[in-house]
């Protein structure tokens, strides 16, 4: 090495721990005057009242508070910093042994890192790299994977909040995750993973870290708990990423880790684009300052009008050399959302697709369509839209992309976002429903729910574009007065009874967490909603993790008792959603109409996106082929029937576990005024 470069590495790391000495010299004073929350409830009682609070230059960068409006003085949640000084180098809890969060938070401490904060990180990275070469410590190799087994009983683990916080990168921990420079990487051939089938039973497919077109069908995965066995349906962000062959990068997120996402890149080779929320000129600038001398990153900013509250989607494109990763979490983009210390789960959807350099008619696929059209919304640049052009989407036709696009959609595009957009998607993909459905909703926090907003939902889940929904809540002539009203009566009935949301209790939490005041800041749900009178309490389930650790999950499980036949023999029992709306009128938005046109409008004051994963099995009736391929090609769905014709279930978790695994507790606790929802600060 030469003389010059390692005094400048050298006098790099003096300053990045002159500066990490400072913060923790001023950091117990500072947060002490801050809550350690992240408001996601504030929900839609009026369009007016948003207090949105920009975060600025932090380590942990977050995209406003999240969900709805209300209560002002949940409005003036702010998302700050509380992260554990990790300084024995050590990630893993022991199983046996649960963190002591009040020691911990007394360790917290605050680094204004920012987005530009990483030139001497990555100077310091580079000399790591040398040395690790130098000692030929494969950076590259995944975590090992454990053996399957049936775990008897699993302490629950102490869990801490992921999404209020801002880390401590200790030198040790840079050290233990070394970022190798381009060079120090050996070249690996691409991988094909022989999948049979989507999450196919009996098939032992361990997710690596290699790169490998590993789910060329899709797969849906839990994120890796530290210290947790490996239990094959479980992933790390690390194996998510395959970042030996990556060449670009496109990262969409609500909350950043900054100092921790670049640990887990090359960021000497890979490319990529941070698709993130500032909703003034002023602080785009700002970000776009901080990046400048970065040359590998680029920023996205989706437009933020001003009815829109957050850019809460979550969605990562891996641009491989030979084929293209999709990855759409319920997770942030922060080591906690991500397993770390068994403090948060949530998860993953992936599918990978090959390069095949010319688009055809066979892979713009619905799911394709869709896919570009959020894109486009959110002002990706087209270069990297038009890229997608070189993958076979072919196999996506089993599922469907669906989204929240933030602001007015006006025209025909009301149709294709929030929950009109979602009964679009189930009715292309043919799984619109005359008949009864249920409905477990998993969610992290709550907005202000009543019967008329569940109504909208479930009539989205049997495949409705939200125009009976709205009809339903327009006032109905004099002459039809007494049939509309028995008509809603009817439809609140079979949705009540059907719909069943999973939200943590108070016991639950804190079972989770010694110090949920300080850990628990995105299980977020307001006391006063819970108090009204048109509050859905009997719906409300408690949402207890199989692994202990608080759930981020935002996954919405569907199924009745009839198969819904398909072509080729096929039939679906039921279908999931995994993405990132939580359970409220901002993330899934509300179809109006504009009174001096008198065309419908869908208002949303979120940026989400998700999927919709079918669980499809050979059919048992020979004759459902048949009533598949004859209501095929018709553009009027089934007309809807909300007759009793089956009685409400529970949710079948040996139907969903092998394609869409379960995580909580089932059957699961009603929630009650003695086993009430997890309210923060109470």
């Amino acid at each position: 090495m030469h003389e010059t470069d390692d005094y400048e590495m050298r006098a790099a790391i003096e300053a990045s721990r002159r500066d990490m000495e400072l913060s923790r010299q001023h950091g117990n004073s500072s947060k002490a005057s801050h809550p350690t929350f992240v408001d996601l409830t504030a929900d839609s009682d009026h369009d007016s009242d948003i207090q949105e609070v920009f975060p600025k230059s932090k380590s942990v960068v977050s995209s406003e508070a999240e969900d709805d409006h209300g209560d002002e003085e949940l409005q003036r949640a702010l998302a700050m910093s509380l992260e554990i000084d990790n300084t024995d180098g050590k990630d893993k809890v022991p199983e046996d042994k649960k963190p002591d969060m009040t020691s911990i938070a007394t360790q917290a401490s605050s680094v204004p890192v920012g987005l530009s904060g990483l030139d001497r990180k990555q100077m310091e990275q580079e000399r790591l790299a040398r040395l690790a070469k130098r000692k030929a410590v494969d950076d590259a190799a995944s975590p090992e994977i454990q053996p399957h087994r049936k775990i008897t009983k699993v302490a629950p683990p102490s869990t801490e909040s992921p999404s209020v916080r801002q880390p401590v990168i200790s030198q040790q921990h840079l050290v233990s995750s070394p970022i190798p420079r381009a060079d120090a990487v050996p070249k690996q051939r691409t991988y094909v993973c022989p999948q049979t089938a989507a999450n196919a039973p009996g098939l032992d497919i361990q997710p690596t870290a290699r790169p490998m077109i590993q789910w060329p069908l899709g797969a849906v995965k839990k994120t890796a708990l530290d210290g947790f066995p490996r239990q094959g349906n479980d992933i790390t962000i690390e194996e998510v990423i395959q970042r030996s062959e990556l060449e670009l990068a496109i990262f969409s997120s609500f909350l950043w880790d900054m100092e921790w996402l670049f640990t887990k890149l090359d960021i000497q080779k890979t490319r990529f684009m941070l698709v993130m929320q500032a909703n003034d000129q002023s602080l785009r600038d700002q970000y776009i300052s901080e990046t400048a001398d970065i040359k590998n990153v680029r920023l996205c900013f989706p437009p933020m009008d001003s009815q829109v509250f957050c850019m809460h989607s979550k969605l990562m494109l891996f641009f491989h050399t030979t084929y293209l990763r999709i990855a759409v979490p319920t997770a942030n983009l922060t080591s906690f959302d991500w397993g770390r210390e068994n403090l948060m789960e949530n998860t993953v959807f992936l599918i990978d697709l090959p390069k095949i350099g010319i688009s055809t008619q066979k892979s713009r696929t619905p799911f394709y369509e869709e896919l570009v059209y959020f894109l486009e919304a959110t002002t990706l640049h087209r270069n990297v839209i038009k890229k997608l052009e070189e993958y076979d989407f072919s196999e996506t036709v089993r599922y469907a992309f669906i989204h929240t696009i933030g602001g007015v959609n006006t025209g025909e595009s009301w149709r294709r976002t929030g929950y009109c957009g979602l009964g679009r998607a189930l009715k292309t993909l043919g799984l619109n429903s005359p008949s009864p459905i249920n409905i477990d909703y998993v969610t992290s926090s709550m907005g202000s729910l009543n019967t008329g907003f569940l109504r909208s939902i479930y009539l989205a889940c049997k495949g409705e574009d939200g125009v009976l929904d709205y009809t339903l809540r327009t006032k109905p002539t004099k002459s039809g007065a007494e049939a509309h009203k028995k008509l809603v009566n009817e439809i609140n009935k079979e949705c009540l009874d059907r719909f069943r949301i999973y939200f943590p209790s108070d016991q639950t939490v804190k079972a989770s967490h010694q110090n949920p005041d300080n850990t628990a800041g995105t299980i977020c749900f307001n006391p006063k909603w819970w108090m009204k009178e048109d509050f859905p309490r009997r719906a409300l389930r408690d949402c207890e993790s199989l692994r202990g650790s608080l759930m981020h999950n935002k996954l919405a499980y569907v199924h009745r008792s009839k198969p819904i036949p398909l072509p080729d023999h096929n039939e679906c029992r039921g279908w999931a959603y995994v993405g990132s709306a939580n359970l409220s009128e901002s993330a899934w938005g509300r179809l109006t109409k504009e009174p001096k046109t008198n065309q419908y409008k869908m208002n949303c004051r979120n940026w989400e996106c998700g999927v919709i994963v079918p669980v499809i099995n050979k059919s048992t009736d020979p004759n459902d082929n048949q009533k598949a391929e004859k209501g095929k090609g018709k553009d009027k769905a089934p007309e809807v029937s909300f007759e009793n014709d089956d009685a409400p279930a529970p949710l079948p978790v040996e139907l969903f576990q092998d394609t869409i695994p379960v995580p909580m507790k089932i059957p699961a606790a009603e929630l009650n005024q003695n086993r009430k929802p997890f309210i923060y600060g109470a």
